[in-house]
C-alpha cells in the first residue's frame, strides 16, 4: 500500500495535478500496448523535470515502495505494466526538444518527445533520426530507449542502441547520472549500452542525446508479389547474398496484405500468397545500379509483380500500408497477440511453414509481418475472447511461436523486449549461469529491486500464475462485487 507520507511528498514535488490517485482514473494506467495483462497502479505520477523524477524515486526507494516508468505506453511486451502497490511515473509531460546540434548532428531531448517528432524538427536542416517503429507517430525516445526499439530500417541503420549516445538518467536511489558521452568511444565502460534496452529495470532515462544523420540523396522502393512467403524469402536471401544491404526489406503474408488494405488502401495485391517491400538508399548512382539488380533478384526468384514507387507520395503510401499491420488487425480479429522473435534468414520457410501447422492445430489464424532482412518476426495470433478457451489457446500458441524461434538458433525478441509476456520463456535461450549474471547487474543499479521488478527475469510467482488476459471472478459475474 501507498504511504499517506508517500503520496504527500510526490504531491509537494509535482503539485497536486501531478499525482492521481482516483480508481477511476488510475484504470486509464492499467496496461500497455499488450493489452491482455492489466494491473492498477497504486498511484500515478507525472512529473516535468529530472528534478521531480529524481525527488519522486528517492521518495520511492526511502520507504521501499517499487517504481515503474511509463511513456506513451504503445510497448508490447507489458514492460511498462504497473505495480499494484507501486507508482507509475509517466513521462509524457517531458516533451521539450531540448537542443539540436547541426554541425555535430545531435539532438538532446526529454523522454516524453515521440520517434516522428525528432524527424520533423530536423527536417529542414537536411538531417533525420533512422530508428523508426511502425508506432514511431505516438511512441516515445524514453520508451524506445528502455526497449532498444528497431523498425523497419534496422537492417542497414541499426537499434536505438546504434543511435543514442548519451543519457542522463534517475538510478533507483534517485542519483542522477550521466552515461555516455557526446564525442565518439568514451573511456570506461560503456553503461550507456547496458542501460539502452535494460526495459526500465535499471533506473530511468530523463534526457537522450541522439545521433542524427543526413538524408541520402535518393531512395527507392518496390514491391514485389510472390505466390507464398517461402519465395518471398529465397528473394531476401539472394538480395543478401549479392552484397547489397537495403535500407529495408519487409515482409507481409496474405492475411496481413488483406488487413492493411481494408485499413489503407494502400494498393497492396490481396491475392499475392506475400508482398516484399525493398527499399534501397544513398547516393544516386549507388542506388540506380543496386535498384537494376534487386529487380532483377526478384524476378528470378518468383515475383509475379513488381510496383515501383513513382513518387514520395506513393513511397509514403506503400509504408502507410505496411506501418498499418498491427493496429490493422482488429478489422480481422476482435482480439488478437503481437509477438516478435528472431530467426536466421535461411530457416524463414521452414519456421513459417510449423507456425502454420501449430496455429491450425490449435484452431487459430495467424498472421506474420516482419522485418525480413534480419529475420524479426511478428506473428499477430488472432482469436476472439468471447469463445472459450480461445484466448488460453492463443496466448500458449504466441509462446511457443517466440520458443520455436530460439529452438532454430533465434532469439525471443528483436525490438519489442520481454517485459512480463516473455520473462517465463528466459530459461529457453538463457541458462541459470547467465539469468544470474543479468540479476547481479540489475542488483549493481537497484539494490533494493525496486525499478520495473517482476519484468524480464523469470520468478516463481509469474511463471507459476501467468497474467494472461482478465477472466472476470464469478462474484463480479454475479453483480455481487465490482472491479476497481
Amino acid at each position: 500500500m501507498i504511504s499517506g507520507s508517500l503520496r504527500r511528498r510526490c504531491q509537494d514535488v509535482v503539485g497536486p495535478d501531478g499525482v492521481i490517485a482516483d480508481p477511476l482514473r488510475l484504470r486509464t494506467y492499467e496496461c500497455d500496448g499488450l493489452t491482455g495483462y492489466r494491473v492498477v497502479p497504486a498511484l500515478v505520477v507525472l512529473p516535468r523535470t529530472t528534478e521531480e523524477v529524481a525527488a519522486v524515486v528517492r521518495a520511492c526507494a526511502a520507504e521501499g515502495v517499487p517504481f515503474v516508468a511509463r511513456g506513451a505506453g504503445t510497448g508490447l511486451s507489458g514492460g511498462a505494466l504497473p505495480h499494484a502497490e507501486g507508482v507509475l511515473i509517466v513521462l509524457q509531460r517531458m516533451r521539450r526538444i531540448l537542443e539540436i546540434d547541426p554541425v555535430n548532428q545531435r539532438a538532446v531531448l526529454e523522454p516524453g518527445v515521440t520517434n516522428l517528432e525528432i524527424s520533423r524538427a530536423v527536417a529542414g536542416l537536411d538531417l533525420y533520426y533512422a530508428p523508426d517503429p511502425s508506432s514511431q507517430v505516438v511512441c516515445t525516445i524514453g520508451g524506445n530507449v528502455a526497449e532498444n526499439s528497431g523498425g523497419a530500417h534496422c537492417l542497414k541503420y541499426g537499434f536505438t542502441t546504434n543511435h543514442v549516445v548519451a543519457l542522463e538518467t534517475v538510478m533507483p536511489d534517485g542519483e542522477i547520472v550521466q552515461l555516455g558521452a557526446p564525442h565518439a568511444d568514451p573511456i570506461g565502460y560503456d553503461l550507456r549500452g547496458v542501460f539502452v534496452g535494460s526495459e526500465g529495470t535499471l533506473g530511468i532515462a530523463t534526457k537522450v542525446m541522439v545521433r542524427l544523420l543526413r538524408k541520402p540523396q535518393a531512395v527507392r522502393t518496390l514491391v514485389a508479389d510472390f505466390t507464398s512467403p517461402h519465395d518471398a524469402g529465397d528473394a531476401v536471401s539472394a538480395i543478401i547474398a549479392e552484397g547489397i544491404v537495403p535500407a529495408a526489406v519487409e515482409m507481409l503474408d496474405q492475411l496481413a496484405i488483406a488487413a492493411c488494405e481494408d485499413a489503407t488502401n494502400a494498393g497492396y495485391s490481396r491475392d499475392a500468397g506475400a508482398a516484399l517491400v525493398v527499399e534501397l538508399d544513398g547516393s544516386d548512382a549507388e542506388v540506380e545500379a543496386e535498384f537494376d539488380v534487386v529487380l532483377r533478384l526478384c524476378e528470378d526468384t518468383g515475383a509475379t509483380k513488381i510496383r515501383i514507387a513513382g513518387s514520395p507520395e506513393e513511397r509514403a503510401l506503400i509504408w502507410k500500408g505496411r506501418k498499418a499491420a498491427f493496429a490493422a488487425m482488429g478489422r480481422l480479429s476482435p482480439d488478437y497477440f503481437v509477438q516478435d522473435g528472431v530467426i536466421p534468414r535461411v530457416k524463414l520457410g521452414e519456421v513459417l511453414a510449423r507456425i502454420a501447422t501449430m496455429a491450425e492445430n490449435d484452431g487459430l489464424r495467424v498472421a506474420n509481418v516482419f522485418h525480413a532482412g534480419d529475420g524479426n518476426l511478428h506473428p499477430l495470433v488472432l482469436y476472439d475472447d468471447g469463445v472459450g478457451g480461445q484466448a488460453e489457446r492463443a496466448e500458449r500458441l504466441a509462446t511457443a511461436i517466440v520458443e520455436l524461434c530460439v529452438e532454430v538458433g533465434g532469439s525471443i525478441t528483436g525490438e519489442h523486449g520481454v517485459g512480463t509476456d516473455k520473462a517465463c520463456s528466459m530459461p529457453k535461450m538463457f541458462t541459470e549461469d547467465d539469468l544470474a549474471v543479468m540479476l547481479r547487474v540489475r542488483t549493481a543499479f537497484d539494490p533494493q529491486g525496486i525499478s520495473n521488478p517482476g519484468k524480464v527475469f523469470p520468478t516463481p510467482r509469474l511463471c507459476g500464475e501467468r497474467p494472461g488476459p482478465y477472466k472476470p471472478h464469478p462474484l463480479e459475474t454475479a453483480g455481487v462485487v465490482e472491479r476497481l
